[in-house]
């Protein structure tokens, strides 16, 4: 069986008298669903190069060994298009998505999505690898992503992200300007009863979901804005949904822009082809090192254009 590079832990003075179990799941984090797949994997977990069951007390200076079975996404198809690497080492990879690519298959687009790039980048360096994103982009929301390149790390940056420890900063141009300038919004959103396709704010219903917005520079006497936004939690379409909520639709969000839009708010739609939303930030802990990582993605092309337009209109 082809294995990663296993994760050693040697029990210290402290621990000696613990239960295996103890430390896989305490101080080496393991959950519990990666804990039982590797208790079914031949050399999964091994005590001093054994395979030994979780029920067995440790002693100082015992070396404990985690393999986890390289995986691979065998139904992705690879494909050689471009793909920005912000980072990558043999744990993580963070690209920074372009507009208009989604980050996974679905149906009826198999192909030209993130993970065929991926896939493909992987193959060419001669990496097995499973094709897992941490978390999602909207097709044409561009900016950082990453992605885990085995269940360990994908684990345990997901509970980051539950803690909160995962920080998301977006940048995006609406309509209006929000009011108050600043301000953390909570609005459960539920998917619409009439369009499931649409998310809408909810009050009897919906999940939890809190963005926070900051006003960074309004245009146009107050008609267009530039916002930077952090997400508390991660609903489908949610900083769209909110902005909309409070009266500032992104500009270029044909989903979710202004109806009865006058001339002018046409017109500043017709600056860009797709929501102005761009991922500029991520900030998380590496699983592995222990270090606080941040990778940050410039505004693309488009919304540089955009904000060099709105500035003409001040």
């Amino acid at each position: 069986m082809n294995y990663l590079e296993p994760l050693i832990h040697i029990v210290t003075e402290e621990e000696e008298g613990l239960l295996l179990k103890s430390i896989l799941r305490n101080r080496m984090k393991l959950s519990r669903s990666l804990l039982s797949k590797l208790k079914q994997t031949e050399q999964g977990i091994t005590l001093n190069g054994e395979r030994v069951y979780t029920s067995v007390a440790v002693r100082a200076g015992d070396k404990i060994e985690i393999r986890m079975v390289r995986e691979s996404s065998d139904d992705i198809l690879p494909q050689d298009l471009p793909i920005d690497i912000i980072y990558e080492d043999d744990h993580l990879l963070v690209v920074n998505k372009s507009a208009g690519m989604i980050v996974h298959p679905t149906h009826g687009h198999y192909t030209n999505t993130l993970a065929n790039a991926v896939v493909h980048h992987w193959q060419v360096r001669g990496e097995q690898v499973r094709f897992r994103p941490i978390h999602r982009l909207d097709q044409d929301t561009s900016g950082v992503l990453a992605i885990a390149k085995n269940p360990f790390v994908h684990q345990h940056v997901s509970e980051q992200m539950k803690r909160n420890e995962f920080e998301k900063e977006y940048i995006a141009f609406a309509h209006n300007h929000p009011i108050p300038a600043e301000a953390t919004l909570s609005a459960p959103i539920d998917r619409d009863l009439v369009n499931p396709h649409i998310r809408v704010v909810t009050h009897d219903r919906g999940y939890p979901s809190v963005t926070i917005y900051r006003t960074e520079r309004t245009y146009c006497d107050g008609h267009a804005s530039l916002i930077r936004i952090w997400l508390e939690t991660g609903r489908t379409h949610q900083i769209r949904v909110h902005m909309k909520h409070i009266g500032c639709p992104l500009i270029g969000d044909k989903m979710y822009g202004l109806e009865g839009m006058t001339e002018l708010e046409q017109l500043r739609d017709n600056y860009i082809t797709r929501q102005a939303l761009h991922a500029e930030k991520l900030t998380f802990v590496h699983p592995m090192t222990g270090d606080r990582m941040v990778f940050k993605a410039n505004l693309p092309q488009d919304l540089m254009a955009l904000s060099n337009q709105l500035e003409t209109e001040r």
